[in-house]
C-alpha cells in the first residue's frame, strides 16, 4: 500500500500505470487505482492481451485486487480512480461494486481516436434483444427459475 495524500497524485498514479502498461506491452492503455482512507489499496491495468482474458480491464482488475484486500465484495467507503473513462463493462463492475466515488481522465471520445470504441456496445444495449448484432436466443427459462426460487427461500444468502 501507498500513502498518498490528493486526489490528483491519486491520479498521477492511474495515469503512470496506463503509460508504464503500454511501454512494457502488457495490455492496453489504461490504469486504475481504488483508495481508501487515503491510501491506495489495490492497483490494477489493462491485461486483455497478456492474460488473453477480455474482462482483465483496469478497472475491473483494480476492483478485483481491492475486494481480495478488503476481503468483501464492495468497495464501501472507497474511490476508484481510471486513466479513462470507463467502457461499459467497467462501469458496470464499478457500480456493481459500489464505491463512493470515481474519477478519470482521459474521456471514451478519447478512447474512440485511438481505436477503443465502446460507442457500438451503449448503442446496443438500447436495441431490443432480437434486433441486436449479437444473436441472442433465450431458453429452457422454467428450468432456470428454480436457482430463482431457490434464492428467494435460501438463508445461506448474503444480500448484495
Amino acid at each position: 500500500m501507498c500513502a498518498t495524500t490528493s486526489k490528483e497524485s491519486f491520479m498521477l498514479e492511474a495515469i503512470n500505470l496506463s503509460i508504464e502498461n503500454v511501454k512494457s506491452g502488457n495490455g492496453g492503455p489504461f490504469g486504475a487505482v481504488v483508495v481508501k482512507d487515503g491510501v491506495i489499496i489495490a492497483r490494477g491495468a489493462n491485461s486483455v492481451t497478456s492474460t488473453n482474458d477480455p474482462t482483465a480491464h483496469a478497472e475491473v482488475v483494480a476492483i478485483r485486487n481491492a475486494c481480495k484486500a478488503l476481503g468483501s465484495f464492495q468497495l464501501d467507503g472507497c474511490e476508484i480512480y481510471t486513466s479513462c473513462e470507463p467502457c461499459p463493462m467497467c462501469l458496470g463492475a464499478i457500480y456493481w461494486a459500489r464505491p463512493d466515488k470515481m474519477y478519470y481522465a482521459n474521456t471514451k471520445a478519447d478512447a474512440a481516436e485511438i481505436a477503443f470504441d465502446d460507442q457500438f456496445i451503449y448503442d446496443e444495449i438500447e436495441i431490443p434483444v432480437e434486433s441486436r448484432k449479437l444473436v441472442t436466443e433465450q431458453m429452457m427459462r422454467d428450468e432456470a427459475l428454480e436457482a430463482f426460487r431457490l434464492w428467494e427461500t435460501s438463508n445461506k444468502k448474503i444480500d448484495y
